[in-house]
């Protein structure tokens, strides 16, 4: 890739560059009249910096656009073959890896690589050996990699690079260690934050939504928010906490030291609760039987258990819906969105999931504001964070995004 704008941020070229660069991350094609009128910039103007993003590598030509008479215009869109980036999603004890194009097409997805993170840098150095041997076994050299997404959950600050939850020391972000071992441009961000983006971009409904919550259900509960059609962040980048709103008058005490947090009665790790508690208290179930033997149950037990329709199960996740129904009901009345989507990994739970959430956000939230939300499952599932890793990094390598 020739010298490009990249090198020179501040002027007023490379401001235009970047702007025509977003247009093509949310459509597919332009033409230069379209580019002309969004922007609002000459036809020569914006002729000669098509031509530049051409020879600097990030648009092709695609050909004339179908019209219905007259000179058809030729259409640009975005080179797939500029480079690649590589999104990492760290779970509990797994790792997802996913490959998208310059595009942003995904190349490659490898989920539930086994890996017990621990709070050290020998523990992410070894994750970085593991994204480089695996994208060399995708065919894809490492010079190739723009940059690199990586994905936790907990409070993570984007910005400094920090995680409070796998945190090493104050003069080392998780940042700094990444791009040591990697060698490339590396972003670390919320996983919730990751899906969101993911699903925002990757999906046409959303991308029409200036407005978007959604909603990481997993062991913990986690929030990401597209407002006015940007991530949204926070003052610190710790917004979307909304498994520690204190809603629920249930006496539980969350992971962060309160009672009643929303996690408490909404998540994986509610679940997980409310199975032991009535196995323990001798309800029937299919789990019964493992549970009593002493072997421990675990979220994904629970979860098999709701697709073989074991009743003590799905009557939980649905306990679980209906705390979550009322939590959304609130974001509802808040920031009255076009679109709400669930993801994580009880969306597995289907419609004995989803029924009580709409039930609660009917029941709890203003009817003429609610009218207007969709609600609905993730469409990535799984993949959302690793795609949302890759697309941010895209973003930042672009100047897009801070």
């Amino acid at each position: 890739m020739s010298k490009s704008f990249l090198s020179e941020p501040g002027s007023k070229s490379s401001v235009l560059k970047r702007q025509i660069l977003s247009l093509y991350l949310l459509n597919d094609s332009y033409s230069i009249a379209d580019i002309s009128d969004e922007i609002g910039i000459s036809i020569p103007t914006s002729t000669k910096l098509v031509q530049e993003l051409i020879a600097e590598g990030f648009l092709q030509d695609m050909g004339k656009q179908g019209t219905t008479g007259g000179r058809r215009p030729s259409i640009y869109g975005l080179n797939p073959e500029a480079g690649y980036f590589v999104g990492v999603d760290v779970a509990r004890q797994h790792i997802h890896i996913a490959i998208t194009d310059f595009k942003g097409n995904l190349k490659s997805f490898v989920q539930d690589i086994e890996f017990v993170l621990q709070s050290n840098a020998d523990s992410f150095k070894l994750i970085c050996g593991m994204v480089k041997d695996i994208t060399a076994k995708q065919g894809i050299a490492w010079e190739d990699v723009l940059g690199v997404g990586v994905s936790l959950s907990g409070r993570v600050n984007p910005e400094e690079g920090y995680s409070l939850t796998y945190f090493v020391r104050d003069d080392l972000p998780l940042k700094a260690i990444f791009q040591n071992e990697l060698k490339v441009p590396v972003n670390i961000e919320n996983d919730s934050r990751a899906m969101t983006f993911g699903e925002y971009l990757y999906d046409e409904e959303a991308r029409h939504e200036e407005n978007m919550l959604f909603i990481n259900l997993s062991w913990g509960l986690g929030m990401g928010l597209i407002l006015d059609g940007k991530l949204y962040y926070g003052k610190s980048g710790f917004s979307g906490e909304i498994g520690h709103f204190p809603l629920l008058d249930n006496d539980k005490i969350c992971r962060c030291g309160k009672i009643g947090c929303l996690e408490t009665g909404a998540s994986g790790s509610a679940l997980h609760r409310i199975i032991i508690d009535e196995l323990e208290a001798g309800k029937a179930s299919g789990l019964a039987p493992k549970y009593h033997s002493g072997k421990g149950i675990t979220l994904e037990d629970i979860l098999n258990a709701i697709k073989e329709e074991d009743v003590l199960s799905i009557d939980a996740i649905g306990r679980v819906g209906e705390a979550l129904g009322r939590g959304i009901a609130g974001l509802i009345n808040i920031f009255n969105p076009g679109l709400v989507v669930i993801g994580g990994r009880l969306i597995v739970g289907g419609d004995y999931l989803m029924f009580p959430i709409k039930t609660a956000v009917k029941k709890q939230s203003l009817n003429k504001v609610s009218s207007d939300t969709v609600i609905r499952f993730s469409k990535l599932g799984r993949k959302a964070a690793g795609i949302g890793d890759c697309l941010i990094a895209r973003s930042k390598f672009l100047g897009l995004m801070k």
